[in-house]
């Protein structure tokens, strides 16, 4: 049996989290600064300090630098913090569920079926709508939740074991992703749109897509937030947990609803961006401790902080063409994912 002294530290540390925070404002500065049109960053602080209504600044900025500003950067680096605390704080949740340290937010079959939504909808040409209730996320929100369902539904019939979710989400990966395939064979036409999609992108027409997942993100961060104490107990074992008047399964299936809602929604507007929920919170876990008190707070933070450095470095690494973000998090991943198999095989159950 575990030990609960083990789980250190018992409350976030502050200094950590300073930290984490001064690093997702260094990121958020970055991410607005470069791109092809030259911004200043005393122009952009005076910009975004001029919007406060105590504050009234002359930014320096033009008209056209203005809208650059507001209209394109600041969206785009948004967008990507809210997709890298969602992805990260749902990674940390899985990981504390399933107390394993390869699970992931895709664990399930969101992944395979967001991609067979939004396949679905490039294939066949469903355009039209605007923000919420355009085709492609709206195509991609359903599929994600409707392949969790599915893998719900077999796992529950194999007894709700971690065990058999896990064997029956690789299962429901797999026949997703057959149709997935089928569709674009037959839609051969739009492969590459298909690809551009499932690789991953943070492009914005605005803040459309902020608006859409901003709901979201804050339901999945304030409940992952508020349950990370359970996850500690979790961390002991079932009968532990129950002694202590904890409802193991119950505490699961809360948890594992909410970080695939945000997962979903996250995946709906920037496609299949991985490894950020392994990265992110294993990170978190061995620097600052392996209680979830520390690790669920500081993997928002630091995967909003990831995220949006990611983008920065998709958009000028072949600038002026960009890479797909998903390219830039598996350069980074792959490697990581591979150090923390090596050195967690004996902790995982």
């Amino acid at each position: 049996m575990t030990s609960t002294t083990t789980l250190r530290p018992a409350h976030l540390d502050l200094r950590w989290f300073a930290v984490a925070l001064g690093l997702l404002a260094g990121a958020f500065l970055i991410g607005v600064v470069i791109g092809p049109a030259h911004l200043s960053v005393g122009g952009v602080v005076r910009s975004v300090l001029d919007r406060l209504p105590i504050l009234r600044l002359d930014s320096g900025l033009t008209g056209r630098q203005e809208a650059i500003l507001w209209e394109i950067r600041i969206p785009r680096v948004v967008l990507g913090g809210l997709v890298g605390a969602t992805l990260a704080g749902s990674g940390a949740a899985y990981q504390g569920v399933f107390r394993n340290p390869l699970a992931d937010p895709y664990l399930l079959g969101v992944a395979a079926g967001a991609g067979l939504g939004a396949t679905l909808a490039i294939g066949f040409g469903w355009g039209g709508g605007w923000g919420p209730f355009a085709p492609l996320p709206l195509a991609a929100f359903v599929g994600g939740m409707a392949g969790v369902a599915l893998t719900y539904l077999i796992g529950s019939s194999a007894g709700r074991s971690t065990l058999s979710l896990i064997l029956a989400g690789v299962a429901v990966a797999s026949f997703l992703t057959a149709i997935q395939t089928f569709v674009q064979q037959r839609r051969s036409e739009t492969l590459r749109e298909v690809y551009g999609w499932i690789l991953g992108r943070l492009s914005t027409v605005g803040w459309n897509e902020v608006l859409l997942l901003i709901p979201y993100a804050l339901v999945a961060a304030i409940v992952t937030i508020a349950g990370r104490g359970l996850l500690d107990i979790l961390a002991v074992g079932d009968e532990e947990a129950a002694s202590l008047g904890v409802a193991p399964d119950r505490v699961r299936a809360v948890l594992i609803v909410i970080a695939t809602l945000g997962t979903a929604a996250a995946v709906a507007v920037s496609g299949l961006i991985g490894f950020v929920g392994i990265i992110v919170p294993h990170t978190v876990r061995l620097v600052a401790g392996s209680s979830y008190r520390t690790i669920v707070p500081l993997s928002l933070v630091l995967g909003a902080a990831f995220l949006i450095g990611a983008d920065v470095l998709a958009r000028t690494v072949v600038s002026p063409a960009e890479l797909p973000i998903g390219v830039v998090t598996a350069f980074f991943g792959a490697p990581f994912f591979a150090l923390v198999l090596r050195t967690a095989r004996g902790t995982m159950s």
